[in-house]
């Protein structure tokens, strides 16, 4: 045993933990410790205090810790943890959380050694050991200088729409209180992991799990000869095996063969490692030039890898090109991604016997008990009604014996859109009948989730010799992995979006999504627009040189109106001038850069809030006023930082009058509410108007207790490109944005960003703010440094945190925000959304600063770390 002082109270833990995090998480039950990395060390999560100094505990030994002080933050004096939270929930300091508990340690650290004297400088340094991927840092330092001062902050909750105020759960969050599904521990719980594929393309011969069933400790180990129900699970396809049988197909290396419950975390995956597979493997399929050309499948049962062709023209593209003044011939090549959400995927299910209530996180319980048995699953997934319905289909259970409540997430971005363990822990909990729990490490965590996809695009683009664009054809291909997730959806979205936000009378357009061998891709923030759109702005600055005249000019000459059309045929409503808002809104400070002579560079972006694409969307809210005055507000949408909490409590507000405190929010699928995944915006577009509903309902009816009033908000009117209309409503509402990228003269690094961003309506200031640091942040890795590369046999070359090169506190620029209000004529309260759009521009505006900087044009992200490009191999067509 090791014994060591822990808060204040003196304790003996085994000494057979691997590290200290283990010790404090799974034995002495402090959980504000979070385990994002372990045992590597690389995003500080589990930062505490060793004798005063910062130190990260999965890297720290118990053998160390020996006779130490420990501090985590349930340690620190109450008024002091009261002042960090109050000063981190003011400024904003926060988003989903779960990397806030450990930089709040570290700020306590330094501050304790620096006091007064601890400059913003060197708190970004000393910042480097924690990955922050919500809030872009700025938010961060601005509460860490104002607590090195001695200052306080009165943390105010927001009142109604329009307002600026504390993030819901703010102070909860910060100091590492309100749990992730990690964080709990119901009594006899169980563990499992996985026994991932070997290979990315192999036939499964055997599997073996003598040994591992052998391991003391170990309750079972499931395989695919152990599902009740449909093997396959998918957003829109069903082709996603929850594990590959005997007799069946690998397709990517984050296949599950085998999943192994224990009494422990660490006898689970220990005896997963004994699970022993044999393959007859085959060559992978990972060149998606070639897998489109091929009658190979590259996955088990499909016949074919051309997952999706998006098509559409409009004019003449041949006829306006040949009689272009001015034409750009280009291919550009975008890289895969990683979401990097600092929390791994976690999945908590827990057998409910008939007749009991359904336990709820908020120590509630929900629905009548039932004459039958029922699973509750505790899910961190974007889409909690889809979790359940494939769970239903895997179990081959009715529908209504599932249970899923969201536990609000640790990050997502889109990567937890797909079920990831959540279809092995349901089936394990419900076989055994005692609860389970899945975490994946990080190493599992990049092989099995989606990236962002990687798109080839060759672009030809012309305008006349006024710098009017007259014609566009797009070609592009897209490397979606072996299954459908969404990845048909995201060429479709990238190809509507290839002419960005401009009139362009004539576009020729193909855009294919190839199935391979490589790490499956899906939804990530911008979903398409992004790679679409650093290949058009690329085609803008290149035009607008060769006009003479300056890519602020360009933009000008050629920015959406109403009433025009674009892209797949669309006729804009007023909503969209909101794009000539964004770019004015940046002339002041370009033309200022320009005349210093500075390397600057603009990209102007625009992006769909919502699915749109003729999809019959509908979201449904409860509002329910309880005897002791609490106000719930029921919806149906995932909380992973973005703020659709506090959203839907300022509508609640400003709808009935009440104040914040009396509302609290839930999301959980007792009531029928679902409307398919959180993404795109939707939640505060859709989410906002749907609560909008039900309290204007409980208004007209005297807000009676105990009743539950239901609001809907529809979006039934978009069209389907396949529809061939002339002019189809693609999307119902889109947000726009202008960012300018200013470069340091001599060095060239990033000196400033400035955004501005058209929300619409900005329902909370301060966290629409959040979310824009927070997206130029990401837009920066995605532009100049970050990747997830796969070599020629599908094994991704990065797998750690640290390799995915985020940037770091001290390489982020500051950045100057500018909310941009043009409403949305068809929205609630003229919302449009703000997540989505955040890194649209980005990538666009720093490839023309660094061509502004060095006369070099460039086709290729990431711009400057050459290691996470996409392998030149892997596109080459042989």
């Amino acid at each position: 045993m090791t014994d060591f002082t822990l808060n204040g109270q003196t304790v003996s833990a085994r000494d057979d933990h691997a590290h200290l995090l283990t010790a404090l998480r799974d034995e002495l039950g402090v959980m504000s410790p979070k385990d994002g990395c372990s045992p590597s060390g690389q995003c500080g999560c589990c930062t505490v205090l060793v004798d005063g100094k910062a130190r990260v505990a999965c890297q720290t030994s118990m053998e160390r810790v020996a006779g130490t002080e420990v501090v985590t933050m349930e340690g620190i004096d109450a008024d002091e943890r009261q002042r960090m939270a109050d000063v981190f929930a003011a400024h904003g300091a926060l988003q989903c959380g779960f990397c806030t508990p450990g930089i709040v340690v570290r700020a306590k650290a330094m501050i304790d050694k620096a006091g007064a004297d601890l400059t913003r400088e060197r708190a970004a340094g000393l910042l480097g050991a924690h990955l922050c991927r919500c809030t872009g840092y700025t938010k961060i330092l601005d509460a860490i200088e104002v607590l090195a001062a001695g200052e306080t902050a009165v943390a105010i909750q927001p009142k109604g729409v329009g307002t600026r105020g504390i993030k819901y759960e703010a102070a909860p969050l910060t100091l590492g209180d309100r749990p992730f599904i990690d964080d709990m521990v119901p009594d006899g719980l169980l563990h499992g992991a996985v026994h991932l594929s070997a290979h990315a393309r192999a036939d499964v011969t055997g599997i073996d799990t003598a040994a591992a069933e052998a391991m003391p400790g170990v309750v079972r180990v499931f395989t695919a000869a152990d599902v009740p129900g449909e093997l396959r699970h998918g957003l829109i396809h069903k082709d996603w095996p929850i594990f590959i049988p005997v007799g069946g197909r690998t397709s990517y290396l984050g296949d599950v063969l085998a999943y192994v419950v224990a009494e422990d975390r660490a006898t689970a995956r220990a005896a997963a490692e004994l699970v022993e597979v044999s393959y007859s493997p085959l060559d992978p399929i990972t060149n998606p030039m070639q897998a489109i050309a091929t009658d190979a499948p590259a996955v088990w049962t499909l016949d074919g890898n051309v997952l999706s062709t998006s098509t559409y023209s409009r004019g003449d593209a041949d006829a306006a090109l040949a009689g272009a003044a001015h034409v750009v011939r280009e291919t550009f090549q975008t890289q895969r991604i990683d979401h990097a959400f600092v929390e791994p995927e976690s999945t908590l299910a827990v057998p409910i016997p008939a007749g009991d209530p359904l336990p709820l996180t908020n120590g509630d319980t929900a629905g009548d008990p039932t004459g039958f048995d029922r699973l509750m699953v505790y899910s961190g997934g974007q889409g909690i009604w889809d979790d359940r319905n494939d769970i239903a289909r895997i179990l081959d259970v009715p529908t209504e014996t599932i249970v899923t409540e969201l536990v609000s997430n640790g990050g997502a971005f889109g990567g937890k859109e797909d079920m990831s363990n959540q279809g092995q822990t349901a089936l394990a909990a419900w076989l055994l009948q005692r609860p389970v729990k899945t975490t994946f490490s990080r190493e599992e965590s990049f092989l099995v989730h989606t990236k962002r996809h990687p798109i080839r695009m060759e672009y030809e683009a012309g305008c006349d010799a006024d710098g009017v664009m007259v014609g566009l054809r797009v070609r592009m291909v897209g490397d979606s992995g072996p299954y459908a997730s969404v990845g048909m959806k995201v060429l479709e979205r990238a190809a509507g979006h290839a002419s960005g936000p401009y009139v362009v009378p004539n576009i020729d357009l193909e855009a294919i999504a190839a199935r391979t061998n490589n790490s499956v891709c899906g939804a990530f923030r911008g979903f398409g627009a992004n790679q679409a759109q650093f290949a058009m702005e690329g085609c803008m600055d290149r035009l607008a040189e060769m006009v003479g005249i300056s890519g602020w000019e360009m933009r000008s000459r050629n920015v959406v109106e109403p009433g025009v059309t674009w892209g797949p045929g669309q006729i804009l409503d007023d909503g969209c001038l909101g794009a000539r808002a964004c770019l004015d809104a940046v002339k002041p400070a370009y033309d200022e850069a320009v005349a210093a002579g500075k390397p600057v560079g603009l990209g102007l972006g625009l992006k769909n809030s919502g699915l749109g694409n003729g999809f019959k969307e509908i979201a449904k809210a409860v509002v329910h006023f309880r005897p002791d005055g609490v106000v719930e507000v029921r919806h149906c949408w995932t909380e992973m930082g973005q703020g659709i909490h506090t959203v839907a409590l300022q509508v609640a507000v400003e709808e009935l009058g009440v104040s914040a405190d009396q509302v609290e929010v839930i999301v959980d699928s007792t009531r029928e509410l679902g409307a398919g995944q959180t993404t795109g915006s939707r939640g505060t577009l859709m989410g906002a108007g749907s609560v909008q509903d039900a309290c204007r309902k409980a208004m007209a009816d005297g807000c009676k207790v105990g009743v539950d009033y239901e609001g809907e908000y529809r979006v039934d009117w978009t069209n389907s490109l396949s529809e061939g209309l002339d002019n189809p409503i693609i999307h119902s509402t889109f947000g726009y944005a202008a960012q300018m990228v200013i470069l340091d003269s001599d060095s060239g690094d990033v000196e400033r960003v400035v955004a501005a961003h058209d929300v619409g309506k900005a329902v909370n200031p301060l966290l629409c703010e959040g979310q824009i640091e927070g997206s130029v942040h990401m837009g920066l890795g995605y532009a100049l440094s970050e990747g997830f590369p796969c070599d020629v046999d599908g094994r991704p070359l990065n797998d750690t945190l640290r390799s995915l090169a985020i940037v770091r506190p001290k390489d982020m620029p500051p950045v100057d925000v500018i909310l941009v209000e043009s409403p949305e004529p068809n929205s609630p309260y003229g919302i449009k959304g703000v997540g989505e759009i955040g890194l649209v521009p980005t990538a666009g505006a720093v490839a023309a600063a660094m061509q502004s900087h060095d006369g070099v044009w460039r086709n290729e992200l990431p711009l400057v770390n050459e290691d996470n490009r996409e392998t030149t191999d892997s596109w080459r067509v042989s």
